[in-house]
């Protein structure tokens, strides 16, 4: 199943979509059994809205939750803009990791982001890791990244491309775990 929905890029859009076609964050079957009948099951609420300040935020944003009815489980969707499992949006990620790739320091990284070191740091071992099984898929769906030598070369190309949040849409929907 689809964790991301692709081509919801901010929060505001994801309100209305949420308003108008809620059925755009419908799985198609069940992510644990497979089962095709989802049912609504309320939602859960996120601050994922880190770039304004209190009277015009956008918290608490609401993420749809499903219920199974054969295995009894729940699940969610997500919009592009808001990054699994993660605190900050893939915007302010892929401004850190695009510092990194470009040999700056994991204190200058953090001073741009606005994150902690200790964050960042996370963040660079996490695209190391994962490096390898991301850039083959995405090679695979978009040819014209080409080849690349090293990790940090081919993640400057594919950041130029498309954002962090597009490549993470696309590797889910390839049915790579992303964060």
């Amino acid at each position: 199943m689809q964790r991301i929905v692709p081509a919801i890029l901010s929060l505001e859009q994801h309100r209305d979509t949420l308003q108008r076609e809620p059925v755009t964050y419908r799985p198609s079957g069940c992510p644990r059994c497979g089962l095709a009948r989802l049912w609504g099951h309320g939602g859960y609420v996120r601050k994922a809205d880190r770039d304004r300040s209190s009277p015009g935020s956008l918290n608490p944003v609401l993420i749809p939750r499903f219920f199974c009815q054969g295995c009894r489980h729940t699940c969610s969707r997500l919009p592009e803009c808001i990054a699994p499992r993660r605190w900050y949006g893939w915007a302010v990620q892929q401004v850190v990791l695009l510092w990194l790739l470009a040999g700056g320091s994991v204190h200058q990284a953090a001073v741009r982001g606005g994150v902690d070191r200790h964050t960042v740091r996370r963040w660079s071992v996490w695209l190391q890791a994962r490096s390898e099984s991301f850039s083959f898929w995405l090679r695979a769906r978009f040819p014209e990244l080409g080849r690349t030598v090293d990790g940090s070369g081919f993640w400057e190309g594919c950041l130029a491309a498309m954002s962090l949040s597009r490549a993470m849409a696309w590797l889910d929907l390839a049915g790579v775990a992303v964060p």
